[in-house]
């Protein structure tokens, strides 16, 4: 695949806002690439490399990096966009598609008192905490006033996404998602050593589980990548793109999730 330099690969993929912001966070070691900090602003790095930025951070949370990844990768544009954010937290997922242009965000959560009370503040968020998204239903949701979503983003802990597709798509209809896959969350407690989930083979087989439970749930992958940073216990995530229109099958995708693990 073709490469850039390094300082506009940062900008490309929305890590940072301008090459000369790139340039002093490489000359100031806050850079790595595959996990070795690099300090030559014109390296040439390909679409396959993992970028990550270190120190001092705009975003309110890092998984905002994981998301900003994916939109680069797929080249996809919220903007005009309603979405609801699963897994919302400190709202890293949820100021990426504000920044994006996303005219609403319903941020739901599990927990309480996560999310940065600028995102709270901000009159195009709906905070919803303590909400357990596999029990979605139609009543509670009607009461939020939502007329329909575009797109679901999701970053969830504790819970695997087979168990999530259902209950949300069945409020929220034919919305397309990414889906932060957590490998640890998926294998069950045989894969996990130290909470850790290591074997790329349980890697490829947790993302075939959750592509399977999307297309039960009328969802199709239509991209799926590394997360350019990994967990904050250490552990490799992938992202997956979903859509509600007819894309190649689970059994198509196998060879490219089996590259995405092993590599």
């Amino acid at each position: 695949m073709p490469s850039m330099r390094l300082d506009q690969a940062l900008v490309r993929r929305g890590l940072v806002a301008s090459r000369t912001k790139a340039q002093r966070r490489i000359d100031a070691g806050d850079v790595r690439v595959d996990g070795v900090v690099q300090a030559k602003h014109a390296l040439p790095v390909g679409e396959e490399s993992i970028i990550e930025l270190h120190g001092v951070d705009n975003y309110v949370g890092r998984g905002a990096h994981k998301l900003l990844a994916a939109l680069h990768r797929w080249d996809i544009s919220v903007e005009g966009a309603t979405a609801l954010d699963l897994g919302a937290s400190t709202g890293g997922f949820t100021q990426v598609l504000l920044e994006r242009g996303t005219t609403r965000v319903v941020a739901l959560d599990v927990g309480h008192g996560q999310m940065h009370p600028s995102l709270i503040a901000n009159e195009r968020v709906t905070l919803c905490e303590g909400v357990n998204v596999r029990y979605l239903d139609q009543q509670w949701w009607n009461t939020l006033g939502v007329e329909g979503i575009d797109w679901v983003v999701a970053d969830l802990s504790f819970v695997s996404l087979t168990h999530v597709f259902a209950p949300v798509t069945g409020v929220v209809g034919d919305a397309s998602w990414i889906a932060l896959v957590k490998p640890q969350f998926e294998v069950g407690r045989t894969g996990v050593s130290e909470g850790i989930a290591t074997d790329p083979a349980g890697h490829a087989s947790a993302i075939a589980a959750v592509v399977a439970a999307a297309e039960a749930s009328g969802l199709h992958l239509a991209g799926v990548m590394a997360s350019p940073i990994t967990g904050e216990a250490g552990n490799r995530e992938y992202l997956c793109w979903f859509t509600p229109t007819r894309g190649r099958n689970q059994t198509q995708w196998s060879e490219h999730i089996h590259h995405v693990t092993h590599s």
